[in-house]
């Protein structure tokens, strides 16, 4: 079993080698955007507490979160091992979470730190553009239009989002650095955390993810 957090501010690329390590390892990535979407459209109790907050523009809590996350885990398919995608990103969120799997008998062995400069996340962040009338994504570095300024699939105007601007993305890693970056902290008192660098190939740094588990599990 192996049981894993993956960690990193806004545009590390957290998803993307979650959804590698995930095959790799054979176990769940599960967000907790996922989660929540999955369960207010499914209506469970848990979904109906959260949409409450939604509803009225407030942040879901922790608990709920956690709860979430708890009930994610104690499904079958996690049986072997989960791969937490962003999850913890606080503190109250992370003792929360190790209180609970200790009643399943279950604890957290390997926390992935993607860590990426700040200039290089707000070069990826700030890049993105998207067609305003069939949504598709592009990049001014790394995947452009063919035609500036032109959507490839519908020929509509590609823009640059509010949320995409660099004083929003700049306030989005200011947060995670006050809320999440603790987490670094607290995990590696525990053993637990390996840093990995995440400038490079998408490939490449999977690797460097695997060796570093491999190093830390040889050591166990």
């Amino acid at each position: 079993m192996s049981d894993m957090i993956l960690l990193g501010a806004p545009g590390a690329g957290k998803g993307t080698q979650g959804v590698n390590l995930s095959k790799l390892y054979s176990i769940p990535q599960i967000s907790t955007g996922d989660i929540l979407r999955e369960n207010v459209r499914n209506k469970t109790p848990l979904g109906a507490k959260a949409k409450g907050f939604m509803d009225r523009g407030a942040l879901v809590t922790d608990e709920i979160v956690v709860d979430m996350v708890i009930d994610r885990i104690a499904k079958p398919d996690c049986a072997n091992g989960f791969m937490l995608d962003g999850f913890p990103r606080n503190m109250a969120q992370a003792e929360a979470l190790e209180a609970m799997l200790s009643k399943m008998e279950r604890e957290i062995d390997h926390v992935i730190g993607i860590e990426v400069p700040n200039k290089e996340l707000l070069r990826r962040l700030t890049g993105r553009r998207v067609c305003r009338k069939c949504s598709a994504s592009y990049h001014v570095i790394f995947s452009p239009p063919l035609n500036i300024g032109m959507c490839d699939k519908c020929g509509d105007e590609i823009y640059q989002r509010d949320d995409d601007k660099e004083d929003t993305i700049a306030e989005r890693l200011k947060v995670y650095e006050e809320e999440t970056h603790p987490l670094i902290s607290y995990y590696t008192e525990k053993g637990l955390y390996r840093a990995i660098d995440g400038i490079g190939g998408v490939d490449s740094i999977t690797d460097s993810i695997t060796e570093a588990i491999d190093r830390a599990s040889d050591n166990s």
